[in-house]
């Protein structure tokens, strides 16, 4: 899950509307029919990186079954990732990134792309210098790399980024030449997104906050043209699927949807049909 955004309007009643939607999707998630080993919150957990906001969202994953993954936003502070999942451990410098073993021999690296009253995303020396390390550790495991900001141009022009930001191409240059990386995950964007940065495929996963509208025509901030900007989308999760050999993603918005097919007796030979097909 990405940008839930907790506290974006706390007095709203009888309860805002992200931790609504928060609630929503991870009853789906925890009560479907996919329940995860790992929960990766990957930025924007709060709107302002606030304590009581942070302490709102630890106590509604407090019944987790799963160990949960957090990764910093430009809307969050360290101070209240840190207040909420203690279980992060600031590196040198203070940065919030670590590594995490997961099952089936994947190896998961969560980055932080904070820069303290920066909306879009950094990367510095420092951090590059941990990520080289961290890849240099094992250049044959299969990775996963998750961080908030998307380090690419996406065509959502009030969103994106300088397609010569430093911060991108010093990311860049630490990727080049790293097969092991399997994928790359980000959120930020509010939209679901497929691109590839260093050859390197990389998804973002659309918000559980409202979504981002969808209007890749280029935007003049001194002229307002009364375009959509934010609009009510379900929100949505990413589902990660890793076998040992290969990674999927799927993708789920939350709704009341219609059931209109269950596998019952009548739709059996339809499915004896399709595993026919397989052998």
């Amino acid at each position: 899950m990405t940008d839930i955004h907790v506290g974006f309007a706390p007095d709203e009643r009888p309860e805002e509307l992200n931790l609504i939607r928060f609630r929503a999707t991870l009853a789906r998630l925890l009560n479907g029919p996919n329940r995860p080993d790992l929960l990766v919150l990957s930025g924007d957990i709060t709107d302002h990186g606030d304590l009581e906001s942070f302490a709102k969202t630890a106590e509604l994953l407090k019944d987790c079954p799963c160990p949960i993954i957090p990764l910093v936003g430009n809307h969050d502070s360290r101070a209240g990732l840190l207040s909420a999942f203690p279980q992060v451990a600031p590196a040198e410098g203070g940065f919030l990134h670590y590594v995490v073993e997961a099952p089936l021999g994947l190896r998961i690296i969560c980055l932080d792309t904070l820069e303290d009253g920066r909306h879009g995303g950094a990367f510095c020396e420092a951090r590059a210098e941990w990520l080289a390390a961290r890849l240099a550790e094992a250049p044959d495991t299969p990775t996963l790399i998750f961080m908030h900001h998307p380090p690419v141009v996406a065509g959502i022009d009030w969103m994106d980024p300088a397609p010569d930001e430093p911060w991108i191409i010093r990311l860049r240059e630490v990727l080049e030449g790293q097969h092991q990386v399997q994928a790359i995950h980000c959120g930020h964007l509010h939209r679901q997104i497929t691109t590839q940065v260093a050859g390197i495929p990389l998804g973002v996963t659309p918000s559980v906050a409202p979504l981002v509208a969808m209007d890749l025509n280029p935007i003049d901030k001194d002229v307002p043209d009364n375009r959509e900007l934010i609009t009510t989308e379900p929100p949505t999760y990413a589902l990660h699927r890793w076998d040992g050999v290969r990674l999927v993603s799927h993708y789920e918005r939350v709704g009341d949807w219609e059931v209109l097919a269950r596998f019952h007796a009548g739709l059996q030979p339809m499915i004896e049909g399709m595993f026919a097909e397989r052998d």
